[in-house]
């Protein structure tokens, strides 16, 4: 049985999602472990070639709750760009559920955020409101495509 887990997210720039991400969903990078200044001394004294480690300043690639509740997020760099459509993405909750809150509140948050996260880099796949329902989604795109839902 697994103890803890994480989320990776293959990708060409971590140092873009990771700003995005953190942004985006109030996370912040991963700190250098305890007893290390930064990351890229912490890989070097692991014994990591120095020319593996290319962008290691910026950090471990990965991004945390402030409060330690929701799992870690590692944007692991591959030579390869994102070619399909994800099997996995991540659904970002950001308002309360239908008892808490009315629709016609509910939506104007949504939007809000929607075009809160436009100005950070994403960009609009698909908008799920159809008429007479009491929901409004979005499926948006991070700045390298991966997709996530909004809702």
């Amino acid at each position: 049985m697994a103890k803890n887990w994480h989320l990776t997210v293959d990708c060409t720039d971590s140092a873009r999602l990771v700003e995005f991400w953190c942004a985006a969903m109030g996370y912040v990078p991963e700190p250098a472990p305890l007893g290390w200044s930064s990351w890229l001394d912490y890989w070097l004294s692991a014994g990591i070639p120095e020319e593996e480690l290319e962008g290691a300043e910026n950090g471990s690639g990965a991004i945390v709750d402030p409060e330690g509740a929701l799992p870690r997020i590692w944007f692991q760099e591959v030579p390869e760009s994102k070619t399909v459509k994800n099997r996995l993405h991540i659904d970002v909750r950001h308002t309360p559920g239908r008892d808490e809150m009315p629709y016609a509140a509910r939506r104007e948050s949504l939007e809000a955020e929607v075009e809160r996260l436009l100005a950070l880099g994403a960009t609009v796949a698909t908008v799920k409101a159809p008429e007479g329902a009491d929901y409004f989604a979005v499926t948006l795109m991070d700045p390298e495509g991966n997709e996530f839902c909004i809702s």
